[in-house]
């Protein structure tokens, strides 16, 4: 983590609701030109309450809600990021970003190479994405490869708050725009897939401590969440967590590469991984076909084909729309995981 000084900042506990708040308040803080608006975001305080009392704190110029036009939300934000500011602007929920494709791609992605450099466009959308909260196929959706395969967007997913909070700092600082993804179903809690069981809350857990003032996390560097020496996990997000659970479940000793920025990837702290333990397992829950993880196996069978001493699994969603009636058959649990570990190992 990057800090002002060193001197450490006061820990709390934090969820990653609370996490991303801080976030937040410290670049209004900080940053005269960040403004934060989106559906519900000032008032309310969001959906989510991730924006909860900033309004109240600085003010409806710098806090505001928008109309219900994701389109017009993130055309706004690109003139304004244009202009100098940075706004940081919430899609309520991941699924309804399709209005804004046109804003996102065409005009916020290509600005600094259609200026030759003379424009950028320092904004962060931020989208709660993903499953495990019953929201059927319309509040579930978790559309990453989307953005990776655009050039010109960074595209960001935390799995813990101490993260979510640095990611997020660092995202508001960038010159670049960046698609800011928070799993929802971590906002309250770690999340180990066992969806019939207590609720683990951020307060029991070490991640849950964050730094209470400024600090950033790299936004191209992956973390080696979980060490291990039989075989490597490339996974992000809530997967993190089923990944850990499918690990101690089965015995199997994995290392769990938690990726955080899924673009600029960290494809040297991969190779390490993939090359020391010779198998690799790819985890994630979007559909399977065009995913992310295709894009992660091509790069593990590129870089690492002669340490490879099985080939590459994949756990992901199924190639359907997300389920409401059956989500837990669709959600990637630890025991698909596992049993693609036990796949990994055997052959």
């Amino acid at each position: 983590m990057a800090r002002d000084d060193d001197k450490p900042s006061k820990v709390v506990p934090m969820t990653m609701i609370q996490a991303l708040r801080s976030a937040m308040n410290v670049m209004l803080e900080r940053d005269s030109n960040t403004v934060i608006y989106g559906q519900d975001v000032g008032y309310f305080g969001g959906v989510f309450r991730c924006t909860d009392g900033l309004q109240a704190k600085y003010g409806k110029t710098r806090v505001f809600d928008a109309p219900i036009s994701e389109g017009g939300i993130v055309g706004t934000a690109v003139g304004m990021a244009a202009y100098g500011l940075r706004p940081v602007v919430e899609i309520q929920f991941a699924d309804y970003f399709y209005p804004a494709t046109d804003q996102i791609v065409s005009e916020a992605a290509r600005l600094r190479y259609r200026s030759a450099g003379d424009f950028s466009a320092p904004l962060t959308i931020r989208m709660p994405c993903g499953g495990g909260i019953y929201g059927g196929q319309t509040h579930s959706q978790s559309p990453e490869a989307f953005f990776t395969h655009v050039c010109g967007l960074r595209t960001v997913m935390p799995s813990n708050p101490i993260d979510a909070k640095g990611l997020l700092i660092a995202s508001i600082e960038n010159d670049d725009p960046v698609i800011f993804l928070e799993p929802k179903r971590l906002y309250n809690g770690p999340f180990d897939g066992h969806h019939d069981r207590p609720v683990v809350p951020w307060s029991k857990h070490p991640m849950g401590e964050v730094p209470e003032g400024y600090y950033t996390t790299p936004l191209d560097k992956a973390a080696v969440f979980r060490p291990g020496a039989d075989l490597t996990v490339l996974t992000y997000g809530t997967m993190v967590w089923v990944s850990e659970a499918a690990a101690k479940e089965t015995g199997i000793d994995a290392e769990i590469i938690d990726l955080r920025t899924l673009w600029p990837l960290d494809l040297e702290t991969i190779v390490a991984s993939v090359n020391k333990t010779g198998r690799c397992v790819v985890v994630h829950e979007a559909t399977k076909t065009s995913g992310f993880g295709a894009e992660l196996a091509a790069l593990v069978q590129e870089h690492c084909f002669y340490h490879l001493e099985a080939p590459i699994e994949r756990v992901c969603g199924f190639d359907t729309p997300y389920p409401h009636a059956q989500e837990w058959a669709y959600f990637p649990g630890p025991d698909r995981v596992g049993a693609a570990f036990k796949r990994a190992m055997e052959r």
